[in-house]
């Protein structure tokens, strides 16, 4: 055991080596005939990246750059080849075999099978990597200044100190409490050994580094071309929103799986935990920089300012001018176009969407006509989903049995009559062949609509339905096309309890944030997913008569599994156990 202890230190430790060296390389032509000269100890290699003569930070940028790379993942089609949300009740995977999100979906994993969404490794990877440019970059004499004066070297420190937040919040809503490092940059001889830190401890620690990162940050202004993507104040200020917003959902705020367990929430229920997250999501309105999109199919194209005027992006990733989202999820039978049809929405998530009065669709006064069950629906329907008869590149889309979209046969397509629409460009318009022009997919992790939604639910839980929740529900539907009627309520419902808002909230929070990695959190910090999970996820079988008619039939395509309480949380890897004694495994595992 010493022996693996040993090895895995070793491997973890020389692979900063490498990364430092990689980071050296970049710019060089000759990198491969230099890199013997380069020694292969980690302090020459440290001395080099951050170095003391250096006054443009040229390499403890570039190794910065590559923090960034370790920390952040983008969402699109990630968990072995599927969004995470077709691991929701809001998606399946078309994939003809047990596809990894279907594994998760079913509670297929353990603790020595790990799923595809754990991330221990890497995130810690992440977290040294941080560190490493945290203790070290106060050495390099950067001259570099922000437009207001204030030092571009603090900023970059303030942004490997985001990213390692970043990064502890992405392991705390899986595992609960974690190991934390703090400035720690451990060597082989150290001991490794570690305890997890109690969920408490964890939340205020990530609390702690952006309130000390945020005022070194750079302001949304003073991001330009030359230091686009780049970690803001704004997204400082938005993370620790969302962080106490987590912390104050009942998961783990009163609803501990574990009595006793500091590892898996608090102890007791404070109402005051839900004020915190209330002020720290006002807090990101206030500063008046961020603003809706006028069209809610923009936000996902368009790129954040200053390179297009994207007002709503707060934090995101660049992943380039592409046709990667389309070919991978557009409807099959475009053959030219090359769409494989990978993401399959339910119709648990289809339903969710109201009329486009803002009524839901089992108002007796919506105007839902179960005979043609899209028209007149929210305009963000056909925004986040490919359904029967919806124009698409100069055709109907036909997703009836037998249809060019439902085949039939072998062939991956769609198990739900549903294709994913979210994140692709408009093609509508495009006259001859049809193809897919390149798109800007970057992945959003935090936008002003989900800050808006955070500020809404944590005010209700805090105070009830103020007019100030109203507002924010009432600004989402205004800005998706829903209309106001006569009593400008945008369908919404006057004079709700707590309770109906709380479902209200929720539910625009599902059909306005479909796709962005947050149902899935989201039914699992509400503690839901043990009872969402106990029903079937539902797709639509439509049949097409001779004469052309369609039938419309509910089926069943796929029965989740969630043992609760354990599947509330990930098991730590096993191989974390092999090599820390004091490491403690989440209940159930």
């Amino acid at each position: 055991m010493l022996q693996n202890k040993y090895s895995t230190k070793k491997i973890l430790l020389n692979s900063i080596a490498g990364i430092l060296l990689i980071g050296l390389c970049i710019g060089f032509s000759s990198c491969a005939k230099d890199y013997e000269k380069i020694p292969l100890g980690q302090e020459q290699s440290i001395d080099l990246t951050f170095d003391s003569h250096d006054s443009a930070g040229t390499y403890a940028i570039e190794f910065l750059n590559t923090v960034y790379n370790d920390a952040l993942f983008s969402g699109h089609n990630r968990v072995g080849g599927d969004y995470l949300d077709a691991a929701s009740d809001d998606a399946i995977s078309s994939y003809n075999g047990l596809s990894a999100v279907e594994q998760i979906a079913t509670g297929a994993y353990t603790a020595t099978q790990p799923n595809s969404d754990d991330i221990w490794t890497q995130s810690y990877k992440a977290i040294r990597a941080a560190t490493i440019f945290i203790v070290n970059i106060d050495r390099v004499p950067i001259i570099e200044k922000l437009p207001d004066g204030r030092s571009a070297r603090s900023a970059y420190k303030a942004e490997a100190r985001f990213l390692r937040a970043w990064t502890y919040f992405e392991l705390i809503r899986r595992y609960g409490g974690v190991p934390l490092l703090g400035n720690t940059v451990y060597e082989i001889t150290d001991n490794v050994e570690l305890p997890r830190a109690s969920f408490q401890r964890c939340i205020d620690y990530v609390v702690s580094e952006l309130d000390a990162a945020k005022d070194s940050l750079r302001t949304q202004p003073q991001v330009n071309s030359t230091n686009y993507g780049r970690i803001t104040q704004g997204a400082a200020m938005a993370l620790k929103a969302k962080v106490l917003l987590y912390a104050a959902s009942p998961l783990f705020n009163g609803g501990n799986i574990d009595d006793g367990d500091s590892l898996t929430g608090y102890a007791d229920y404070d109402k005051n935990r839900w004020k915190l997250a209330k002020d720290a999501a006002q807090a990101v309105i206030n500063l008046g920089t961020y603003a809706l999109m006028p069209n809610y199919s923009d936000v996902f194209t368009t790129q954040a300012e200053p390179i297009a005027g994207n007002t709503e992006t707060i934090f995101w990733r660049q992943n380039g001018n592409n046709t990667s989202v389309e070919t991978v999820n557009g409807p099959i039978g475009y053959t030219s176009a090359g769409g494989s049809g990978r993401t399959s929405p339910t119709q648990n998530l289809v339903d969710a969407f109201p009329m486009n009065n803002g009524l839901a669709i089992t108002d007796v006064n919506s105007g839902y006509d179960e005979a043609n069950p899209y028209t007149n629906r929210d305009p963000r329907l056909s925004a986040t989903v490919f359904y029967n008869g919806m124009l698409w590149l100069n055709r109907a889309i036909e997703t009836f049995d037998g249809g060019l979209d439902k085949p039939g046969g072998t062939l991956q397509q769609t198990k739900t009559a549903y294709y994913m629409r979210k994140f692709m460009g408009n093609f509508e318009s495009v006259s001859g062949s049809p193809v897919y022009s390149n798109t800007n997919h970057d992945w959003i992790y935090l936008r002003y609509a989900d800050v808006l939604l955070e500020y809404a639910e944590a005010a209700n839980e805090y105070e009830g339905p103020t007019s100030d929740v109203y507002n924010v529900l009432y600004s989402l539907r205004q800005r998706a096309g829903i209309t106001a009627g006569d009593n400008q309520s945008y369908g919404l419902q006057q004079g709700m309890n707590q309770d109906q808002m709380r479902e209200a909230i929720r539910n625009e929070r599902r059909i306005e944030m479909a796709f962005e990695e947050q149902r899935y959190w989201d039914i699992r910090r509400w503690k839901i997913a043990d009872s969402l999970y106990a029903k079937p996820l539902r797709g639509m079988d439509i049949q097409q008569s001779s004469n052309g008619q369609l039938f419309y039939n509910e089926i069943q395509v796929l029965t989740p599994s969630f043992s609760s309480p354990k599947m509330y949380f990930y098991p730590i890897p096993y191989t974390e156990f092999v090599k820390d004694e004091n490491m403690k495994q989440n209940p159930g595992w």
